[in-house]
């Protein structure tokens, strides 16, 4: 009987198979439930109201800013359907071929040398800069940097520190590089530089272009570094892959040109307090010695550090012939006074480094720190004030740096007004802005479910008002202020 039962069956298979495309009748009567459920949901309308309800749950980003662009009106293609179910044979395809031309081919072409017009391009063609930027940039602040010594009430303020919807804004196109506070206190005035070569400018609160927003083209590779001078508060330095170094002068509504090398500029830093002298870094491990006031765009001495790699410089705050310089795993102190051509000297070395470091700061009042952010993982704060050949190792924080190839590595920086803080973008959920004392203890970690829900790679502090800003991957700005 079992056999019986077992012929009946096969034999049964057999004949369904061969008269649809190789399914039993148990296949068939799945895809008929299936087909039938999914008819019944249609007629309810169900899987309208499902996705209706996912666009009114997804946070959704600020619309402040930049306008977007109109998507382009995607293709609909038809159903995929499997060959193997219809009988029907796997097409064969072929590679397509490689594309001919060369990487530079596909990069835009760099801004010809010289002073360049401070023409808005998010503007009409030949609008004017808002007269109000001028007076703003203008404002130099009088305020001397007060460090909390009483770590409580520093806590304290930044707990006071909040981000609105109205504290969101698209600043540039693309992704942010870079990031600046202009100094003064009055408002807040914001700098980004994005992923080809733009720098907005955009005033918290302001009424000029899109909702404060002013975006320029001074460059056509990553804007990696940007500063605005202290010496002169109309200036805005930034500094580009493309190997341009511009200064961007509001009262002439140009942006100069300052340093410019083939391509391959990673990093500055200002060398004087006149913000006149400048130690320049690129990525072939060479540093240039770039004084402003001499003419032309060239450098005044050019040296060779770390043939690998070079992606940080920071010169110490008091004795300005210091300064650090991020070599591959290990960071190396120099004095400007004693560099040679190959081979220079090494005042201090900072060791411990098992992969390649993003970043390296002096503390912003002493210099007898500096923080460094490595790629494996840690962040961490050294002892300076001596000066040592080997400079010891006070702190170790652990801390994901693994952002992956679309957003911009994080980099720990310190607080301007507070000498032993700093702060760092994070990877962790939920989205997060942390900020640590010198010994490790976390003192604070900005949070907001509305307005926060992306990774702040860059980030800032004010100079002297209790302000943050970081910068994401789609070019918006997040500020907590008080």
């Amino acid at each position: 009987m079992k056999e019986e039962d077992s012929d009946v069956g096969n034999s049964d298979v057999e004949r369904t198979s061969a008269g649809n495309g190789g399914l039993s009748a148990y296949e068939l009567e799945r895809l008929e439930n299936i087909r039938q459920n999914q008819a019944f949901l249609s007629s309810i309308n169900l899987y309208q109201a499902t996705e209706e309800f996912k666009q009114l749950t997804r946070p959704k980003p600020s619309q402040r800013g930049l306008m977007r662009s109109q998507a382009a009106v995607k293709e609909v293609l038809p159903a995929r359907k499997s060959l193997r179910l219809q009988n029907k044979e796997a097409e064969i395809l072929t590679r397509p071929p490689e594309p001919s031309g060369t990487y530079e081919q596909y990069v835009p072409s760099k801004k010809p040398a010289g002073p360049l017009p401070m023409d808005p391009i998010n503007m009409e063609e030949g609008s004017k800069l808002p007269s109000q930027l001028l007076e703003l940039c203008s404002r130099d602040s009088k305020e001397e940097r007060k460090m909390e010594t009483h770590l409580e009430r520093y806590r304290s303020s930044l707990k006071n520190m909040k981000i609105t919807e109205d504290r969101v804004a698209k600043v540039v196109k693309d992704r942010i590089f870079s990031a600046a506070f202009h100094p003064c206190t009055s408002s807040l005035l914001m700098a980004a530089g994005d992923k080809w070569g733009k720098v907005g400018l955009w005033k918290l609160g302001g009424d000029w272009a899109d909702d404060g927003v002013l975006l320029f083209e001074p460059h056509t590779r990553p804007v990696g570094c940007m500063a605005f001078s202290r010496a002169h508060p109309t200036h805005l330095l930034s500094l580009s892959y493309d190997g341009s170094l511009r200064c961007m002068d509001v009262e002439k509504a140009v942006f100069d040109d300052v340093y410019d090398i083939d391509d391959g500029l990673k990093t500055f830093d200002f060398m004087s307090h006149d913000c006149s002298t400048l130690v320049v870094g690129n990525f072939y491990g060479e540093v240039a010695i770039v004084d402003r006031r001499t003419p032309g765009n060239s450098h005044e001495s050019l040296h060779s550090m770390d043939p690998k790699t070079l992606r940080c410089v920071s010169v110490h705050p008091l004795q300005r012939q210091y300064f650090a310089v991020a070599e591959s795993k290990v960071v190396s102190i120099y004095d400007s006074r004693c560099l040679k051509k190959t081979k220079s000297q090494t005042v201090s070395q900072l060791l411990g480094h098992s992969l390649s470091i993003s970043s390296a700061y002096f503390s912003p009042c002493t210099g007898n720190r500096v923080l460094t952010t490595c790629m494996d993982n840690r962040l961490r704060i050294y002892d300076t004030s001596a000066m040592t050949s080997t400079s010891p190792l006070l702190t170790s924080i652990s801390h994901d740096m693994h952002t992956g190839r679309w957003l911009t590595k994080l980099s720990a920086v310190w607080d301007p007004k507070q000498e032993d803080c700093f702060v760092v973008g994070s990877m962790a959920r939920p989205r997060k802005v942390n900020v640590f004392h010198e010994n490790g203890q976390s003192q604070h970690s900005f949070v907001d479910a509305e307005n926060l829900n992306t990774v702040l790679s860059v980030t800032a502090f004010h100079p002297t008002r209790n302000a943050l800003v970081g910068g994401n991957a789609s070019g918006r700005l997040h500020v907590f202020t008080d």
